[in-house]
Formats: structure tokens, sequence, C-alpha cells
């Protein structure tokens, strides 16, 4: 088989902002949060923030499971604020408790292809627009993913 793992990045990703005595969380968002561009809150540096979202948003290419929150963080990268940080650093607490997560591949299978999607409607309380995404698996293994 073929296991696909980035564990020695994310580990440099939480020492880099400061997460690794962290508690970890068994998700990467509360499950029904919603944020918007016009918080409550003051703003946060923005060249830490879009550190923090460029590092995530380059660990997708082994952690489908962390899309959407990198996704909707990756928004709010002009005047990020408080409320988006706290997001952001939710996926690194997500991370810390998922660090060997990554693709696995097995030899053989019966090479049936599966297609998962999903979609709101309307869920960005700023813009109205919908998110939709989807999961491709060839005999068990993700092979491709939005």
């Amino acid at each position: 088989y073929i296991y696909i793992c980035q564990r020695k990045y994310a580990l440099e990703i939480l020492h880099r902002f400061g997460t690794m005595e962290s508690n970890s969380v068994c998700n990467p968002i509360v499950p029904g949060f919603k944020v918007s561009k016009d918080g409550d809150g003051k703003t946060v540096d923005e060249t830490y923030y879009k550190h923090l979202v460029g590092s995530l948003m380059y660990l997708i290419a082994s952690r489908p499971d962390i899309m959407f929150v990198t996704y909707l963080i990756s928004r709010y990268m002009v005047k990020p604020m408080q409320i988006h940080l706290q997001l952001a650093k939710r996926a690194l607490r997500y991370l810390k408790a998922t660090l060997n997560y990554g693709l696995h591949y097995k030899k053989g299978g019966d090479g049936e292809l599966l297609v998962f999607t999903d979609s709101d409607y309307v869920g960005d309380v700023d813009d109205r627009k919908s998110t939709s995404g989807y999961v491709f698996l060839m005999s068990s293994g993700v092979v491709s993913w939005c």
C-alpha cells in the first residue's frame, strides 16, 4: 500500500504558531458555527494570519479533512479579526489530534469509483453565497477533493 502523510510538516506548523501545548479537539470546526467578515473584536496581524492559512493550504495536499475549514478561513485574508484567528487556531488544535492522518492507497482493489458531494444553500452570512464540495474515491483511496 501507499501512505501519504505530512506528519513532520504538521508538527512544524504547530511549533511555528505556538499550539503544541494547546489542547487538541476532535473536529476542525464547531458544527453549525457561522462566521462573518464584520465580526466584533480587534483585527489581527495580517501577515501572521496569511502565513497560518498558507501553511494549512499546503497541508491540504494530503489532508482532505481540513479542506473546508481552510477554505472558510481563507475568505478573511483581508482584515482578519480575532474570531477568524481563533477559528484558524482551532484547525491547528485539530491537527494536533490527527497528526497521523493522511491518504492511504491499498494495493489492488476493485476499481470502483465513488463520488460524494455536499452543499449548502446561501450559507455565507456576508454575501449569501453557497458552498459545495466533493470527494472522489477509487478503490477506497481518495483521488480528488474540493
